[in-house]
């Protein structure tokens, strides 16, 4: 089994300010390599942060070998291949198998959501259709499908799903997802960054943590602290992310991310994709002045 633990990066994808918003390789690599300098144990490809709903499939797959290729297996890589359907996610993650990566995280379909008996199906077929490991993604609020413990529960008997990733922020959900994870090999991943101490509390192996773009330091060292039993250290750690969390509603996901972590110096991440819009100077003055708490301008 995959040992899937610590911070693992959600990374935002760079794009150039050209027509196409083109994915910007060299942006990518200075991130990558800056996070796993600063003690991250993956980087996640293709998720919510990495817009990937939003880019096409000739691009992640691209995207999915250039990044392979930049980690060099110092850290493993989880790439994101969740679609609607049944057919385009098996045909993904295949390709995204194919070209390297380590993982997979496939979101549930969304905009119409399937009964239990249609998602044990079409994530028994997904399963079926690869070798490498499948971590379950969780995000209701985005995806209008949240994947209930009792079906969760019988996914974890498919030797290759892994862990799930949980970004509901519900409290009582991540339990439950606690408690199978106790009883079956599947390893917890918490998805919100407001919720790791408690989430590590319960049992969980790591956190995909999409401020770890911006504050990798606080991450690696929140995750350390909470290994370390350093409990005051930890809760000074866990309020420290609070202050970058409350600049992010400036802008659309994953906007405010990608401006932050421009700003912060780490590499030239560029805009979001269309429709999401640049940040107004008023909004970027708020973000400098949130990075001066962390000594990050």
């Amino acid at each position: 089994m995959m040992k899937m633990e610590g911070i693992i990066t959600p990374i935002v994808t760079p794009f150039h300010r050209d027509a196409e918003q083109s994915i910007n390789y060299e942006a990518t690599e200075k991130l990558i390599n800056h996070l796993i300098e600063h003690g991250v144990n993956g980087i996640f490809i293709l998720g919510s942060n990495g817009e990937f709903h939003v880019i096409d499939e000739d691009e992640k797959i691209e995207m999915t070998k250039k990044v392979v290729e930049i980690v060099n297996k110092r850290v493993p890589v989880y790439v994101g291949t969740g679609s609607c359907s049944t057919k385009a996610t098996i045909r993904l993650s295949k390709a995204v198998e194919a070209a390297g990566a380590d993982a997979l995280s496939v979101i549930t379909p969304y905009f119409l959501k399937p009964t239990n008996e249609n998602l044990y199906a079409h994530y028994k077929a997904v399963a079926e259709s690869v070798n490498i490991p499948i971590v379950l993604y969780n995000i209701p609020k985005a995806t209008g499908c949240p994947l209930d413990p009792e079906l969760v529960d019988r996914l974890a008997d498919f030797e290759n799903i892994q862990g799930i990733k949980d970004s509901s922020g519900e409290p009582e959900r991540l339990q439950a997802y606690a408690e199978i994870s106790k009883r079956k090999d599947l390893q917890l991943l918490v998805g919100s960054d407001s919720k790791i101490s408690y989430a590590y509390g319960l049992g969980a192996t790591g956190a995909v943590a999409g401020t770890s773009n911006v504050i990798v330091d606080t991450l690696v060292g929140l995750d350390k602290a909470l290994r370390a039993g350093e409990t005051e250290k930890a809760e000074k750690l866990q309020k420290d992310i609070d202050v970058l969390r409350g600049v992010l509603k400036l802008g659309t996901v994953p906007s405010v991310m990608k401006r932050a972590t421009e700003l912060a110096g780490i590499a030239e991440i560029g805009p979001a994709r269309l429709p999401v819009q640049e940040l107004t100077a008023e909004d970027d003055e708020k973000i400098k002045e949130m990075l001066k708490y962390y000594g990050l301008n």
